[in-house]
């Protein structure tokens, strides 16, 4: 089942039930999925890793402005942003521990013999490329310094 038929059911579960924050977050997915396609030069299916990138950007969005939201002291309207990125982050792959991504950037760092952060660059697209889709960019750059700090 592709994830755009997922995102259907779901979002005719939550009609029936009247649940507005999901059907929310849900019908913000099928937009950005069917945006994404449309786009000029897009083909008519998108990858799994392609929709894997737009559902991550879309939860990012939402932890960004709840984020905001709470800077501003509006925890009323943090309140439901947060809930609608833990609707969205159902749909991603399992993400993966810190630990588990200690271990493997540990291991990139022991291929690529990287020593100090002027080998950033070199273990970050090693690694955002093999954790693509498991645990988001900036986990994984705070990882990264960590280990070659």
């Amino acid at each position: 089942m592709s994830l755009q038929d997922k995102v259907m059911e779901a979002m005719k579960t939550a009609m029936k039930a009247k649940d507005t924050q999901s059907l929310e977050a849900l019908r913000s997915i099928k937009s950005a999925l069917l945006l994404a396609q449309t786009e000029t030069g897009s083909r008519a299916e998108l990858s799994e890793e392609e929709e894997v990138k737009i559902l991550q950007k879309q939860v990012k969005q939402r932890k960004d402005s709840a984020a905001i939201y709470n800077q501003q002291n509006r925890p009323d309207l943090a309140e439901p942003e947060l809930a609608q990125a833990a609707i969205i982050e159902k749909f991603l792959p399992q993400q993966l521990s810190h630990e588990e991504v200690a271990k493997i950037v540990e291991q990139i760092i022991a291929e690529t013999g990287a020593t100090s952060m002027a080998d950033m660059g070199k273990v970050m697209g090693l690694a955002s490329a093999k954790l693509a889709g498991k645990k988001d960019g900036k986990t994984i750059s705070t990882v990264v310094k960590a280990k070659l700090s």
